[in-house]
C-alpha cells in the first residue's frame, strides 16, 4: 500500500489549549507541528527543513480550531459478531418473554424471509417469567430460530434450530457458556458465506467505527482470526488496524507457526498484527456464571432464561493451575494473554495465575490483561500494577448492568466497574466495548466512564468516575494526548474539545475526520 500524499492541517488545537497550530503529515507520520502561519515563512527561508519540501504539494485543510487527538482504539471487540448484529434481527427492545416472542413471530411470518432466523440482544435477567422452547417453536412456525443473548454467553434455540446445529440444549431450549461457544462456531460455519459474499457487512462495520474516530481494535472473536483477517483486508476492510486474538484451541498452531504477539500478519499491508491468547476463566453476570466470592442473591429462586448457575458462586472454567499453564506456555512463545474474568473470585484466580507465571517464566514484557474485571476485591486492586497486568474494561456495561448488579450483587456494587479505584491503585486501564454487547463506539465508553450515567438517570456510584483526560488516555492507549513530531498519523479531529465539553455531550461528539497512517478513513470537512 503506497503512502498517502502529504497533508497540512491548518488551525488545529491540542486538547485543553486555545493555541492554533499547523500540523504537517507526511509518510504516514506527524512530520512537524508549528504555530499557525510559521510554516510558510520556513518555506520561504533559506534554512527550510526537509519536511518543508512536502508542503507545496500537500493538501491543505483549514480545521477552523478543531481539536486533533490520537486516534481511538476499542480494546475488546468481537468484530464479526458486531458486523452481523448490524444485519440480524434486533431483540434489544424486548422487555419480556412475550415481547421477544412477538418479535420472532413477526419476523417468522414475513413472506420475504425464509430459512434460519438469527436474532441478537435479548436481556432476560430481570424478566418475571422465562420463556420455553415450546413457546418459541410455536412463534417460529417451524423455522430454525437462534436467539443470542446480549452478553454472548447463551442462546435460545427452537427445536428445528437445535437439530440444524446438531446440539442438545437444556429442556428450555437454552445452550449456555462453553457449550454455546462451541455451538456459536457451528453457527458461524453454517453462515460462513457471509465472509465470502458479504464483505460489505464487514466494511460497513469498519467504516462506521472509523466515523467515530476509531483507528484500531483488538478483535477477540471466537474464530480463527489470524486466518480470516488477511482475506478481509484483501476484500477491502481497510479502515482499521487490528490486533487479532486467538483461543486456547489454536495455541498449538500459533506456536508451531512461530508467530509472536505484535508481529504483522503477511498479506495485510501492515494493518493486522498478532494479538493475545484469549482465555475465558468464568462466565457472565447476566447468566449468573461470573465466579464470585459471595453467593448470588436469590440464586435458588425461579431461574430466568439463562438458568440457574452451576453453583451459588458462579462458575470457574479454568482453575489457577490451568490458567498458569496457559499463560506460562504463551509467554515462553512470545505471546501475550488476555484473561476474561468478571467475578471477583475469577479476578483473584487470574492475578494468582499471572503471579505464578511470572515466577516460572519471568516477565517477558508481553501484553497481559484481565478483560472486564467487573468486580474486584479491594485486596486485588494493587496487584494489577504490581504484576504489570492491565485492566481492559467496558464502562458502558456498567450502564447496561447496573440494575442486574443491584439485584444479583447487592451490597457489592460500590466496587463494581471500579475504574477510579483501579486507577488510584496504579493499574493500567484500557477501554473497550465488547461489541456487540455494547456498540463499537469509544465515545460511549468514555462518557460512561466520566459520568457513570445514561438516559438521564442519576450517576451510579459516582465515586468511581474518572476524568475525561484519563478516559481518553485509556481509549487511545497513550500516556499523552498532545501530538508530537514523529508520532504515527493515526488521528481523529473533533469539533469540540472533549476536555472542556459538557460531560453529557461526550457521547455524541462531532467527529470531523479520522486518519489512519495519514490516509483518510472518515472525512466530514
Amino acid at each position: 500500500m503506497s503512502e498517502p500524499p502529504p497533508l497540512l492541517l491548518r488551525r488545529v488545537r491540542r486538547p485543553g489549549s486555545d493555541d492554533l497550530l499547523d500540523v504537517l503529515i507526511a509518510d504516514g507520520r506527524v512530520a512537524r507541528i508549528t504555530p499557525t502561519g510559521t510554516v510558510y515563512s520556513s518555506i520561504a527561508g533559506t534554512h527550510a527543513e526537509p519536511t518543508a519540501a512536502a508542503l507545496p504539494t500537500a493538501e491543505q485543510i483549514d480545521a477552523d480550531g478543531a481539536v486533533l487527538l490520537p486516534g481511538l482504539w476499542d480494546s475488546h471487540v468481537h468484530f464479526r459478531q458486531w458486523a452481523l448484529r448490524r444485519e440480524r434481527l434486533d431483540l434489544t427492545r424486548a422487555e419480556s418473554a412475550h415481547d421477544l416472542l412477538q418479535i420472532v413471530r413477526a419476523a417468522a411470518d414475513d413472506s420475504k424471509a425464509s430459512g434460519p432466523l438469527v436474532g441478537y440482544g435479548f436481556r432476560d435477567a430481570t424478566w418475571p417469567q422465562p420463556p420455553t422452547q415450546e413457546s418459541l417453536d410455536q412463534a417460529a412456525g417451524g423455522r430454525p430460530v437462534v436467539l443470542i443473548a446480549w452478553d454472548l454467553h447463551c442462546a435460545w434455540l427452537s427445536t428445528p434450530a437445535a437439530r440444524w446445529l446438531g446440539v442438545h440444549p437444556d429442556p428450555d431450549g437454552v445452550v449456555r457458556e462453553a457449550e454455546w461457544f462451541a455451538t456459536s462456531r457451528s453457527l458461524d460455519s453454517h453462515t460462513e458465506h457471509l465472509e465470502r459474499t458479504d464483505a460489505g457487512a464487514l466494511r460497513r462495520a469498519a467504516d462506521a467505527a472509523a466515523a467515530r474516530g476509531v483507528v484500531g481494535i483488538v478483535d477477540l472473536e471466537m474464530a480463527d482470526n489470524l486466518a480470516t483477517w488477511p482475506g478481509r483486508i484483501m476484500a477491502g476492510v481497510r479502515s482499521l488496524r487490528v490486533r487479532a486474538g486467538f483461543y486456547p484451541d489454536r495455541l498449538d498452531d500459533v506456536i508451531d507457526a512461530g508467530l509472536r504477539t505484535g508481529e504483522i500478519l503477511p498479506g495485510t499491508d501492515g494493518l493486522v498484527t498478532v494479538g493475545p491468547l484469549k482465555i475465558i476463566a468464568d462466565g457472565s453476570l447476566n447468566t449468573r456464571t461470573a465466579y464470585c466470592r459471595h453467593p448470588y442473591a436469590g440464586h435458588l429462586a425461579e431461574p430466568h432464561l439463562a438458568g440457574d448457575v452451576p453453583g451459588e458462586h458462579g462458575h470457574l472454567e479454568y482453575d489457577v493451575d490451568a490458567l498458569t499453564g496457559l499463560i506460562s506456555r504463551a509467554g515462553r512463545a512470545g505471546l501475550g494473554t488476555a484473561v476474561h474474568a468478571i467475578g471477583d473470585a475469577a479476578v483473584t484466580a487470574a492475578l494468582d495465575a499471572y503471579a505464578n507465571a511470572r515466577s516460572a517464566v519471568g516477565d517477558p514484557g508481553l501484553p497481559a490483561t484481565i478483560e472486564h474485571a467487573q468486580l474486584v476485591h479491594p485486596t486485588d486492586l494493587p496487584r494489577f500494577a504490581q504484576l504489570g497486568v492491565t485492566a481492559s474494561v467496558q464502562p458502558e456495561h456498567a450502564m447496561d448492568d447496573r440494575d442486574i448488579a443491584e439485584e444479583y450483587w447487592p451490597d457489592q456494587t460500590g466496587r463494581a466497574f471500579a475504574l477510579r479505584s483501579l486507577l488510584d491503585a496504579g493499574a493500567g486501564l484500557r477501554l473497550g466495548s465488547d461489541a456487540p454487547v455494547a456498540p463499537l463506539d469509544p465515545w460511549a465508553a468514555i462518557a460512561a466512564a466520566v459520568t457513570r450515567s445514561r438516559d438521564g438517570r442519576a450517576p451510579w456510584h459516582p465515586e468511581q468516575r474518572i476524568s475525561a483526560r484519563e478516559a481518553l488516555r485509556a481509549s487511545t492507549g497513550r500516556a499523552r494526548l498532545d501530538l508530537r513530531a514523529g508520532d504515527p498519523a493515526d488521528l481523529v479531529l473533533v469539533a469540540e474539545d472533549p476536555l472542556r465539553a459538557d460531560p453529557d455531550a461526550l457521547r455524541r461528539p462531532d467527529v470531523l475526520a479520522t486518519l489512519l497512517g495519514g490516509r483518510w478513513t472518515h472525512r466530514a470537512l
